[in-house]
């Protein structure tokens, strides 16, 4: 019986099998998962319907499950109308959901086309595509090490 709270199968199996520097993205329900990715990466479709799951929910059950070093999202370019909005609200609830798991990773942004190479690499190991429809809502984690 698993004591963490993702039991997932498809996704529990896949982090067991991930190492130090395994990329893990969670994608909103906007993210092109079908092309996206890296070659070495599996898609878990989690978008059962509009808003349902979030990142948010799918962020909080991995981070109990594994140690994660870096926590990236895709930045927003300056000439993107959202730009002037600001920073996307679920930044601060991605912040929140890092403080409450007890990682102390800062949230850093990586420029939309940038974030999309980072996905592409041979390190991504696993998309899991979400229903969220905030905007902006895609994190790219990477995992760390187990230590005593």
């Amino acid at each position: 019986m698993l004591k963490h709270t993702l039991i997932h199968p498809e996704i529990n199996a896949i982090l067991g099998r991930a190492g130090h520097h395994s990329r893990i993205l969670i994608a909103d329900g906007n993210y092109p998962a079908a092309t996206k990715k890296g070659p070495n990466a599996q898609v878990i479709s989690l978008n059962l319907s509009p808003g349902c799951v979030t990142v948010v929910q799918v962020l909080r059950a991995i981070l109990s499950a594994v140690p994660v070093d870096i926590v990236n999202t895709m930045g927003i370019p300056p000439e993107d109308p959202y730009a002037k909005f600001g920073e996307p609200p679920c930044w601060a609830e991605f912040r929140k959901v890092l403080t409450e798991a007890g990682n102390t990773a800062a949230l850093e942004p990586i420029q939309k086309w940038d974030f999309y190479k980072a996905v592409e690499s041979a390190d991504h190991v696993l998309t899991v595509q979400t229903g969220d429809q905030a905007l902006w809502a895609n994190v790219l984690l990477t995992l760390g090490c187990r230590t005593a």
